[in-house]
């Protein structure tokens, strides 16, 4: 039996989720390493959830430096078929301000040197990312914030940056140009990840600032990313526990069989060791 049909990864500022019953906290291994942290899994209005802190307990570690892999992976080993991703990001237009939330539909890769595949070491998988989040939980998740009266933007760009420094002012120019909406350092590999995993993935993402383009506003500092989160963190809990008592029973999107013609790599190739380790990926696939 699964111990969590839905997952939550909280960004800068959200490190617990409070409202949830039967809580108790799991530390799991994965053969990509540790998690973040511990996951703290309880029931919110019926519903198995996963909690993870992105960032670990106290925000110790880097957006480059986030075990990813683990965390999916961990996230799949809890049968978790749906992650809500918390994102703090900032602003590339006028219209989408500070305390606004997206709920992204794009995503424009400007990260290095992040492993975003389980498929390495003789085996290759080759899995469609045109719309990189789940439709059908990105359209719960928006109704949800629009419930709530928070300002919430349909769909948008958004922009991933490596960090963990923030843009320049050319950069923000540059993205601005490109028609991109928000910009972060989170949302990948998570997203790339969790599809190759057949897990559902959608993003909350919170805009805490303007980036380095808007000369009227204040220089983005982590101060003022941190403040501004936070008061959004009450309604981000609000919009979760909606999100997760109105979600569909059967998932019939695009992140449900992912895999199901991405595998490219013949069986007979594939060593026992791999496929030990991605049994929980696999499995359904390849014997």
């Amino acid at each position: 039996m699964a111990e969590a049909k839905v997952g939550i990864i909280g960004g800068s500022g959200l490190y617990k989720l409070e409202g949830m019953t039967n809580v108790r906290e799991v530390k799991l291994k994965t053969p990509f390493g540790d998690p973040s942290d511990a996951f703290i899994l309880g029931d919110i209005a019926g519903v198995k959830v996963a909690f993870l802190p992105r960032h670990g307990i106290g925000h110790r570690i880097s957006p480059t430096e986030l075990p990813s892999r683990a965390n999916i992976y961990a996230m799949k080993s809890l049968g978790v078929e749906r992650i809500i991703s918390v994102n703090a990001v900032g602003s590339l237009k006028e219209k989408v301000k500070p305390l606004d939330a997206v709920v992204p539909d794009q995503i424009i890769d400007r990260t290095n040197g992040r492993i975003s595949t389980f498929f390495t070491g003789g085996l290759v998988a080759h899995v469609a990312f045109a719309d990189p989040f789940c439709p059908v939980l990105s359209s719960v998740l928006y109704e949800a914030a629009h419930k709530t009266g928070i300002r919430v933007h349909d769909g948008g760009i958004y922009i991933a940056m490596e960090g963990p420094q923030f843009s320049t002012r050319a950069e923000s120019e540059l993205y601005r140009s490109w028609g991109a909406d928000v910009i972060g350092m989170t949302i990948l590999p998570e997203a790339k990840l969790a599809r190759e995993a057949e897990i559902c993935y959608a993003s909350l993402s919170f805009v805490t600032d303007y980036d380095c383009w808007n000369e009227i506003y204040d220089q983005v500092t982590t101060d003022m990313i941190i403040a501004n989160l936070q008061k959004n963190v009450d309604v981000a809990k609000k919009i979760l526990r909606l999100v997760i008592d109105h979600l569909p029973q059967i998932r019939d999107c695009i992140c449900a069989n992912a895999l199901q013609n991405a595998l490219v790599t013949s069986p007979k190739h594939i060593t026992g060791q791999l496929k030990k380790d991605l049994k929980l990926i696999i499995g359904k696939y390849i014997k």
